[in-house]
């Protein structure tokens, strides 16, 4: 079964993610940014899966002409390495959540089951943010078929 994962990181610090901020906390030397996010689910009571994602910010200073920022920000997002080229788009690399999950229909009974999604999202204090934990629990209904 292939379940898709999607959500999004929304409030102050999505509002702080930008250019201005990005240079005050480089010139404090806050030049980095790293939030983990755990996402547990669970069949019932049990737990089927146990997925950690990190993304990672480093803020650098700039010189390339597509960017009007002197300060600027790499993300890493997956082991991989993005220059995002608009703040929306450093934004969304940031903050937005897409993963796709295979799960072995092994662990589910014939019929309607409930599959519930516990997300903790976190990150540590910053010149701009203090620490932060937050968390939320969603849940799906799927159909096996006998």
């Amino acid at each position: 079964m292939i379940l898709d994962l999607s959500f999004k990181i929304d409030g102050n610090i999505r509002a702080l993610f930008n250019p201005k901020v990005w240079e005050a906390a480089y010139d404090k030397h806050d030049k980095s940014f790293r939030m983990s996010i755990a996402v547990v689910l669970k069949l019932e009571r049990t737990k089927i899966l146990l997925a950690k994602i990190t993304r990672k910010t480093s803020i650098f200073w700039t010189r390339s002409p597509k960017i009007p920022y002197r300060i600027w920000v790499l993300i890493i997002r997956d082991y991989d390495p993005f220059y995002p080229e608009t703040i929306e788009e450093a934004k969304s690399l940031m903050f937005d959540v897409n993963k796709v999950i295979e799960l072995n229909t092994n662990h589910f009974n014939p019929g309607d089951n409930t599959i519930y999604a516990d997300i903790t999202v976190s990150w540590g204090r910053h010149y701009y943010t203090e620490p932060t934990e937050i968390s939320i629990v969603s849940n799906i209904t799927v159909s096996i078929e006998p």
